[in-house]
């Protein structure tokens, strides 16, 4: 279950991330954006670039040989983040972004895609066999400079580019406060599901008759 799941998610991760560049690049051109504005406008959401590490980590690990492709994406540390991040994307694109647009055609199904089968897919895989009790306490911190991170790009080129890719985060259209408030809800957030992330790991290590490691 977890081989025909970790290929079901490089499959269908890589035509949602192709078909979403397909059809953003010409739309964004069309809204007057350059080509080389597009690429980055397509490139500066937290969804694509982490079903991108998603498809990383299963491509990492698709040898059937057991060799691992990109060694990078294929620790346990990286995997399991990458599992703590794409649940963010299912969570805050369920409850906050969800009901700001209505996208049609293509653009549904990639919305579909990417926010709820491919996080659907990691999260399933990583329980059945990605998750092995090595994970610790200090990986958080590891994990956290992705969110941050991202959140220091998206405000640092908002005022440079005109625009922010999620409305949250418009400083220029709901204040300081208010982002200030979101960005903090949406770090505790990442920090729960990581502290969440560790709790299963080792629950799954030691179901497995691995030993966890010490969680420090």
């Amino acid at each position: 279950m977890g081989r025909f799941l970790q290929i079901a998610g490089l499959v269908i991760g890589l035509i949602a991330l192709v078909l979403q560049f397909a059809i953003t690049i010409p739309a964004s051109m069309a809204a007057g954006r350059s080509l080389f504005g597009s690429i980055v406008f397509y490139f500066s959401f937290f969804t694509v670039l982490t079903n991108i590490a998603a498809v990383m980590v299963h491509a990492a690990l698709v040898s059937p040989a057991g060799y691992a492709w990109f060694p990078a994406f294929a620790g346990q540390r990286l995997r399991s983040g990458v599992a703590v991040a794409i649940t963010l994307v299912f969570i805050v694109y369920r409850t906050v972004l969800a009901g700001l647009w209505q996208p049609q055609g293509l653009f549904l199904l990639c919305d579909i895609l990417l926010h709820y089968i491919t996080p659907l897919i990691f999260v399933l895989w990583w329980l059945i066999a990605g998750a092995d009790g090595k994970t610790r306490w200090r990986d958080i911190s590891w994990w956290m400079i992705y969110p941050l991170a991202y959140l220091a790009y998206a405000l640092i080129r908002a005022p440079f580019a005109g625009e922010v890719p999620y409305p949250f985060l418009d400083v220029a259209r709901n204040g300081m406060a208010s982002v200030a408030v979101s960005a903090l809800g949406v770090t505790a957030l990442f920090i729960g599901l990581s502290v969440l992330a560790v709790l299963i790991d080792h629950g799954a290590g030691g179901l497995r008759g691995k030993p966890a490691t010490r969680m420090g």
